[in-house]
């Protein structure tokens, strides 16, 4: 994860932003939105600048209007990537948040919500969250999940997959090129009882989801989409 795309267009981090607040579940600061009750849950898993970006509580406010309790865990303690922190170790950082760790944290806030009440469960990873979210996807801990512009990915990664996935990937990519998402759609789509979406988004580059710049008006479209197709998927999958 160390490709200049994975940090290009970083978000301004804004701890206020959305109409959800920040809690503690699993032993992270969390930011919650939705109804508290619902027995269905969201868990979206940040790209490395973490859980304060506005686009991505944005969507994370979305996504709960549509009658989901939406989780987003700070997975980095606090300590999201910063390239303009003077000598900023970005190997140094990869290290200490890596995807192994971020599976395990995750696997305790999918326990603590399934503790209050919540029986279906979705999630969504973008560019680090999506290599995490893969991970959870090997196991029926969840009933369904998105990984969009994600990380580096194995063909044994995507093998292990157990649950429904959509893969929404971009064009322009050089993390998971288009050929090898088309190679990852063959496998998934090779089990027959297990629902799989492959869409590779025209004219995107990695990251375009949730680091679009809200005055780019053909950007924010194509963000919007992948979101709806996200949505779509959730709603299918998780009931």
């Amino acid at each position: 994860m160390s490709n200049p795309q994975c940090f290009e267009n970083p978000p301004k981090l804004t701890p206020g932003y959305g109409a959800g607040t920040v809690q503690e579940l699993g032993g992270l600061k969390t930011y919650v939105t939705g109804a508290s009750d619902s027995k269905l849950a969201i868990l979206l898993i940040a790209d490395a600048f973490g859980y304060e970006a506005p686009n991505l509580r944005k969507l994370a406010d979305k996504v709960a209007a549509a009658g989901f309790f939406v989780v987003v865990p700070d997975f980095f303690y606090g300590d999201p990537i910063d390239l303009s922190r003077p000598g900023f170790d970005v190997e140094a950082w990869k290290k200490l948040h890596n995807t192994d760790k971020g599976h395990e944290d995750a696997k305790l806030v999918i326990a603590t919500l399934k503790s209050k009440g919540v029986n279906s469960i979705g999630v969504a990873g973008f560019c680090w969250g999506g290599n995490v979210a893969v991970k959870l996807a090997s196991s029926n801990d969840i009933q369904a999940a998105v990984i969009l512009h994600p990380g580096p990915l194995t063909v044994d990664e995507i093998r292990e997959v157990k649950i429904p996935i959509a893969v929404l990937g971009a064009e322009i990519d050089l993390y998971s090129p288009p050929e090898q998402l088309k190679e990852f759609g063959e496998i998934l789509s090779a089990k027959s009882q297990l629902p799989s979406l492959l869409k590779i988004f025209p004219g995107v580059s990695h990251g375009w989801t949730v680091r679009y710049n809200v005055e780019d008006e053909p950007a924010v479209k194509s963000a919007e989409e992948a979101h709806r197709d996200m949505l779509h998927w959730f709603t299918k999958f998780v009931k």
